[in-house]
């Protein structure tokens, strides 16, 4: 598939990865920078969401999405650990649910923009897990210089696949696009349940923040690259490690 993402926002707070282990699939080692793991929080717009080689379909190529997120590796491929995904597009929400196995669920949400200010606002509305709302605002500044392989910026943002499970068997789905255009963010207001509909506790201090207008993304199908007992012995591997 092809998408654009922007009108994006990057929100990361430093967590312990035993908090985080519960709620990442057993196949996976958490990922983290000088020891930390963190969790990120991301709204953002979506749109020109189409087949890599068809026409976007009126009324179902935009979108607002709204993710929690973490950071984890397997045999050494660093990716994305989905903890929530919000959309406002109940068919969007089917497909990624049914054909890439993607924690999505149903929400009201609305993206204002005034000048350089955004105003973004999310209420759930599935049944099936806890309610969780987002309200935030925020005003994008300069461009910020590119980020070096090394640092905690491209830690967090460049990341090059992501990660599902289904039926104990995990999934890696490549991602390619060009090196995030960050530019420097300032929340004014921030208002939100998303990690305590998680079991997380509240995140104390500012967030590192980080924005990106739009980028080009083109997705690659979900591949299959674990299962049977090679999961067990990961699962036993990775359950050793949270307790050292």
């Amino acid at each position: 598939m092809r998408q654009w993402w922007g009108k994006l926002l990057f929100m990361h707070w430093p967590v312990s990865p035993a908090l985080l282990r519960p709620l990442v699939a057993p196949h996976l080692s958490i990922d983290t920078y000088e020891g930390q793991a963190w969790v990120g929080v991301v709204p953002f717009s979506m749109w020109g969401v189409r087949p890599y080689f068809g026409p976007p379909v009126p009324g179902l190529n935009s979108f607002q999405e709204l993710n929690v997120r973490t950071y984890v590796h397997y045999d050494g491929i660093p990716g994305v650990w989905f903890l929530s995904m919000d959309i406002n597009s109940p068919v969007a929400r089917w497909g990624a649910r049914q054909f890439f196995f993607l924690p999505y669920y149903d929400a009201e949400m609305s993206l204002r923009q005034q000048g350089r200010k955004i105003i973004y606002s999310s209420r759930r509305t599935s049944k099936e897990t806890p309610p969780a709302d987002f309200d935030a605002a925020w005003t994008f500044g300069e461009p910020l210089p590119a980020t070096e392989p090394d640092s905690l910026d491209f830690f967090l943002t460049e990341r090059y696949c992501l990660y599902s499970a289904y039926k104990e068997q995990l999934y890696r789905c490549r991602i390619f696009h060009q090196p995030w255009p960050l530019r420097r963010a300032e929340v004014s207001a921030h208002d939100s349940t998303l990690l305590e509909a998680l079991g997380l506790p509240e995140p104390t201090g500012d967030p590192l923040l980080h924005y990106a207008e739009e980028l080009k993304v083109d997705i690659w199908p979900l591949r299959r690259v674990v299962k049977g007992a090679r999961a067990s012995a990961l699962e036993a591997a990775n359950a050793s490690e949270s307790l050292g």
